[in-house]
């Protein structure tokens, strides 16, 4: 699958910086016990400066997990709690006078962060999500009449609670394509509980392993991971089968499948299997690599009818019937 005449020097690199994120790994698994697919995924949304869904009943952890992804990574880091009355300038900030210079003056938000968790997202009003996905698409926030270009890396990592609905809002569809991934965090397992009640939660013991030029240079890295002809029609045939799946020997999905993904699931696919082919140490991507992070990529872009849903029929379930009938390379 691999090129013969690869640069010997660029398989060095990708060696030498897919190292650091292991470390990273490592650092995080100090303080939180299990979700290694969990971290995996964050680390490859980060070499893609892809933003992160997670989805979780309360307490699994998910903003502990991403507070030590920070810490390991010593970005500016900015949590905001999504509430029903935030307002769009307590997230990008607001022109404040100042009687003194007679005039306007920007007060910038937590926005203007690389790393923003943003609790409970489906908590906040249209307004204020609409002001989210601008900085997430264009990574640039307008107040007033002035655009703001944000700093690099511009991650959103944000979180939503599946089982209380009292005072939520359902995200806009236009809003969730932007998310690279959706992350389901489950509850641990026995061992991994009974390991978290002897294990201190203390980020401080978290050291810094990766820093912002270290992610820069892995992203140029992942440029340059080769990717088959071969790889990037499996991606598309992937794609194919949520729109038409009846052309893929899956007739069965029609009567479940209201919409397939977008264009944009098939460049993140693309992209998101360069990732991890790279934490895998290889500057080539093979058909277990789009496999591993299909699930993550496609299951919050596919709309399901309300005859998947009256027979409690996932996306995921839709997913790994795609993956197990579409030929791979």
């Amino acid at each position: 699958m691999a090129t013969t005449a690869f640069d010997e020097n660029v398989i060095e690199q990708i060696k030498e910086k897919s190292a650091l994120f292991q470390a990273l790994s490592s650092e995080v698994s100090k303080v939180i016990v299990g979700q290694r697919d969990i971290i995996t995924f964050i680390e490859i949304a980060i070499l893609c400066e892809g933003h992160i869904l997670l989805e979780g009943v309360p307490g699994v952890a998910k903003t502990t997990m991403i507070k030590a992804v920070n810490q390991a990574l010593g970005l500016d880091f900015a949590r905001l709690q999504f509430t029903p009355d935030l307002l769009p300038a307590d997230l990008i900030g607001t022109l404040i006078y100042n009687p003194k210079k007679q005039e306007f003056e920007t007060k910038k938000g937590p926005i203007f962060a690389n790393l923003v968790l943003a609790d409970e997202i489906n908590r906040a009003p249209a307004k204020v999500q609409a002001a989210l996905l601008e900085a997430m698409q264009e990574q640039q926030v307008t107040i007033g009449s002035e655009t703001y270009k944000l700093d690099k890396p511009f991650l959103v990592f944000a979180t939503q609670n599946p089982i209380e609905q009292e005072g939520t809002y359902r995200l806009p569809e236009a809003q969730v394509d932007r998310f690279l991934f959706k992350l389901l965090v489950g509850y641990p397992t026995k061992e991994q509980e009974q390991e978290i009640i002897h294990r201190t939660i203390d980020l401080a013991v978290i050291m810094k392993v990766v820093t912002k030029k270290d992610i820069f240079a892995s992203q140029k890295l992942i440029e340059k991971i080769y990717v088959d002809d071969k790889i990037k029609s499996y991606i598309v045939d992937l794609v194919f089968a949520t729109r038409s799946p009846e052309l893929y020997e899956l007739k069965k999905l029609v009567p479940f499948l209201l919409y397939g993904v977008s264009p944009r699931a098939t460049l993140a696919l693309h992209r998101a299997a360069k990732a991890h082919a790279f934490l895998k140490h290889r500057h080539f991507v093979i058909p277990d690599d789009v496999k591993a992070v299909a699930p993550a990529v496609l299951r919050h872009r596919m709309l399901l009818t309300y005859e998947a849903e009256a027979e409690d029929i996932e996306a995921d379930s839709l997913i790994q019937d795609i993956l197990a009938t579409v030929p791979s390379p």
